[in-house]
């Protein structure tokens, strides 16, 4: 039987594949929770339901990355219902196509930057007043791409550098008060945006084989081996762990 729920989150992209795990593993682990998502309302609404069918509180609110407003919306929402709140995962992200950065137009880097670490910016200034209040934390699901480089994967590993960069300083300036902020970097994964990669064509049978070589496990992990590590790092066993990045990647990176 599910914990009583003690603590509420803020989970950003919550319709897709990692966002939705990451939302059921903390309902599972106690949090209340916010979810928010762009355009897939009827997928929010069933997640509500299955959350609260396990006796949590669930509220769902559309949220649009290219509005520096939506933020600071979300958490006057977010107070009203649960009074304030104790994790931040960002999990929402735009589809990024794999492409040569030779081929990519400023003004589509430019968007591609606005819609990453602008956005995560916007939102982490409107959340950090309700999250020193609770000594409270951010983690921010990234890429494992920032550890090492994949060929084509510029148009989403730069923009998400910025991302990994804020974080390091919100730890650094935040600890102050209590917050903590780390983030977790996916390596391929058999769901989540990789999943619409293999769907829309963008990894063929050959990439995927030359990509399963390249992981020491030989084989893709899950967006629920994802969420169990955003669990660990909102939960209190991780609470002098700060600052730092935990690639899901079956040791890609090394």
């Amino acid at each position: 039987m599910p914990p009583e729920s003690t603590h509420s989150a803020v989970v950003t992209g919550a319709t897709g594949g990692i966002g939705s795990a990451v939302a059921r593993v903390l309902a599972r682990d106690g949090f209340d929770l916010a979810l928010t998502y762009g355009r897939s309302s009827a997928a929010a609404q069933d997640l509500v339901d299955e959350l609260e069918g396990i006796g949590r509180r669930v509220i769902a609110l559309p949220f649009d990355l290219g509005d520096l407003d939506a933020p600071s919306a979300l958490a006057a929402a977010v107070t009203a219902e649960f009074g304030g709140v104790d994790a931040l995962v960002h999990a929402a992200g735009p589809h990024v196509p794999m492409r040569h950065l030779s081929t990519v137009d400023p003004v589509e880097f430019a968007r591609q930057c606005q819609q990453e670490g602008i956005a995560f910016f916007a939102l982490v200034a409107a959340f950090l007043p309700l999250l020193r209040e609770r000594s409270g934390s951010i983690t921010a699901v990234t890429t494992a791409a920032t550890t090492r480089y994949p060929v084509r994967d510029g148009l989403s590993a730069a923009p998400k550098a910025t991302i990994e960069a804020l974080v390091r300083a919100v730890a650094a300036e935040e600890g102050r008060y209590g917050v903590r902020a780390n983030c977790v970097g996916p390596g391929m994964l058999t769901d989540g945006m990789a999943a619409r990669l293999m769907a829309d064509g963008e990894l063929d049978d050959a990439a995927l084989a030359v990509t399963r070589r390249n992981i020491p496990l030989r084989r893709f992990g899950s967006a629920l081996d994802v969420a169990e590590a955003v669990a660990f790092l909102v939960s209190e066993r991780a609470g002098f762990v700060s600052g730092q990045k935990l690639d899901v990647d079956g040791a890609y990176g090394v």
